[in-house]
């Protein structure tokens, strides 16, 4: 919005100069994460205060770890303001004009309704199941589904077909990038969004274990969309770099730098012991906005390294699953999602969360580096 309004103005009277500061990518996404993270502390206390008041306490599993039985009655549903400090800056700081923006707007907005109705039926219906997780599931690739045929279906981003369906691979040049048929490349996009937004729901079960690594990837995802959209005197830093340049990408740091801010604000209270949980609804949009990024970076596959977190507790649930189908009712973990097991072993909770913090660091690093690797 300020981005339009230094425009208007300057068009008004060339007396009002200082509003031309706004056009800068720099200065938009410095203020989109301060904005971000402003609204985070100055509406936490009243809001954690609002859900407590709702009696909006989060479900505690019988068969999990003893050690979170005293986190019965912990509110829920932060992801609510998560959402509101995240969404609301990206739009007071974007270039709304950005078809790149509102892919990403729209569904982490969508993702957060569908974990706000879920959350809902858990808590305040006492349904202890919530949404049945087939209907999520279609809810999740529909949405997925139809933003990508918008945007990859369609001269929305004016593209040509080739780049469009390029699947970038790190470590080799962009010469050598296959290019998928439309189709394939969309339902590949697809799994990337509903995965990692489901994902990053199943990493949501320690103080702070799904929004440390959160954030971390909202920086890698900053310095990757700024890589493969901008320009330096004329010449696209993709080029250097030997990646797909992106016109117009570089724009999804607002929302990036917003999901930092927004993020470090809710860790502040999400932080052990926790003041108050994130719930479905934080999740469920924040994974589905990092799944977004990648796809909209041509960085599907550097998702995977610097998601590794999430990954490992995706595939944790999968193999237990799998292995306990087949086996006929035996565990290969003592609990999943994989950080129960850990708990289970005897590791406390701190112990789990800052251990996987660390290992996500590592992996963002890593990520990052994978651009001068080629």
């Amino acid at each position: 919005m300020f981005f339009h309004l230094s425009f208007w103005l300057k068009d008004l009277s060339d007396s009002f100069t200082f509003f031309n500061i706004f056009r800068y990518l720099s200065t938009r996404v410095v203020l989109s994460t301060l904005t971000a993270l402003l609204i985070s502390f100055l509406l936490s206390p009243w809001f954690i205060r609002r859900l407590q008041s709702q009696q909006l306490a989060q479900p505690i599993r019988s068969d999990g770890p003893e050690t979170h039985f005293v986190k019965q009655g912990t509110p829920t549903m932060g992801g609510t303001l998560i959402l509101f400090a995240l969404v609301l800056p990206t739009i007071l700081w974007a270039d709304l004009s950005n078809v790149y923006v509102w892919m990403v707007l729209t569904i982490t907005a969508l993702y957060g309704v569908l974990g706000f109705l879920d959350d809902y039926l858990k808590v305040a219906k006492r349904n202890s199941k919530g949404l049945a997780g087939r209907y999520k599931l279609f809810f999740q690739f529909l949405v997925a589904g139809g933003m990508l045929w918008y945007v990859f279906g369609t001269e929305a981003t004016g593209l040509s077909l080739e780049v469009r369906t390029k699947l970038a691979l790190p470590f080799i040049s962009v010469d050598a990038y296959p290019v998928l048929p439309l189709v394939l490349f969309i339902l590949l996009s697809m799994v990337v969004i509903v995965g990692a937004s489901n994902a990053v729901n199943l990493t949501d079960g320690l103080d702070g274990l799904a929004i440390g690594p959160v954030i971390l990837n909202a920086f890698v995802f900053m310095i990757l969309a700024y890589a493969h959209g901008a320009v330096f005197w004329g010449k696209p830093v993709a080029e250097y770099l030997k990646i797909i340049h992106l016109p117009g990408v570089e724009e999804l740091i607002i929302y990036c730098g917003a999901m930092i801010g927004a993020g470090i604000g809710f860790l502040w209270y999400n932080t052990y012991p926790a003041s108050v949980f994130m719930g479905d609804v934080g999740s469920l949009a924040l994974g589905g906005g990092l799944g977004t990024l990648a796809v909209l970076t041509k960085n599907e596959v550097v998702l995977v390294i610097a998601g590794g977190i999430f990954v490992m507790e995706a595939l944790s649930v999968m193999i237990q699953v799998a292995y306990f189908k087949i086996s006929g009712g035996k565990r290969i973990f003592l609990m999943a999602p994989i950080h129960h097991h850990f708990e289970k072993k005897g590791w406390a909770e701190p112990k789990v969360i800052v251990r996987f913090w660390v290992i996500s660091f590592i992996l963002a690093l890593f990520a990052v580096v994978t651009l001068k690797l080629h």
